[in-house]
């Protein structure tokens, strides 16, 4: 179980772990709002996403939080906001 603010570095770390891509291509404090699927990430590499914050983190993302945070920023905050429910922050 973590006990520490998800960002945007753990954010780009796992997705070159789910998804192959150097260094979380595209996620970066500018492209905060812009929608994963414009960034290149599909809903596969969303859903293996999902499964690598949850093993590292120890919360649960039910998929429509998942699919409900379209962007980085939003799954930053999803991700937090769990985080906090469970008293991990």
């Amino acid at each position: 179980m973590a006990s520490s603010e998800f960002t945007i570095k753990d954010l780009r770390h796992i997705l070159h772990e789910a998804a192959g891509e150097s260094d979380g291509a595209g996620v970066e404090a500018g492209t905060m709002d812009v929608d994963f699927v414009q960034l290149g990430y599909d809903s596969v590499a969303l859903l293996e996403t999902g499964n690598w914050i949850e093993r590292r983190f120890g919360i649960l993302l039910d998929e429509e939080t998942l699919f409900d945070s379209v962007t980085p920023r939003a799954l930053i905050e999803a991700v937090n906001a769990q985080l906090t429910v469970n008293g991990n922050l």
